[in-house]
């Protein structure tokens, strides 16, 4: 049964990858023109806020350039106090409401939900489970790409 879960939630990640792309090459613009990802979570999220923030800032790949990322734990609250405009804030399994400062400053916003709805993020990439485990696996998967995309747009010669 749960194999059968993570197919289907994998196969809907496959499906929604042109977004993922999209979400890449916006945050590769903001940290070209100095931009800082700051990442958040609700809950257990908050414990993937702070892996997405050590991602970015120290690759695991060797010729990768680290890239400027704080984790705000499960505090939102602190975006309107460190965001800036060409900022990059990430919302994990975000409350309705938690982008709305960092859209107002300009930052692109982006959220990792399972389902729930975010009417302030410009980007929302959904994990398509019920399951709250294959949703959080479908995250890391997708930071993971978010990451990896990100360096290949930035180490391109054209813009995306």
């Amino acid at each position: 049964m749960l194999d059968r879960v993570r197919e289907a939630a994998g196969t809907a990640l496959v499906e929604d990858v042109g977004a993922v792309v999209a979400v890449a090459a916006a945050m590769s613009s903001r940290f070209r023109s100095g931009g800082r990802l700051l990442a958040f979570g609700r809950g257990e999220a908050a414990s993937d806020a702070a892996h997405v923030a050590v991602e970015f800032t120290h690759p695991v790949i060797v010729g990768k350039r680290a890239l400027p990322a704080f984790s705000l734990g499960a505090e939102p609250a602190l975006l309107p106090v460190l965001g800036r405009p060409q900022d990059i804030a990430v919302g994990i399994r975000p409350a309705d409401g938690d982008l709305a400062v960092a859209r107002e400053l300009g930052m692109l916003t982006v959220a990792l939900t399972a389902g729930e709805e975010c009417a302030q993020a410009e980007h929302l990439l959904a994990a398509r489970s019920t399951d709250p485990l294959v949703a959080r696996e479908i995250h890391v998967t997708m930071y993971h790409l978010l990451w990896e995309l990100a360096h290949v747009f930035l180490e391109s010669e054209c813009s995306p």
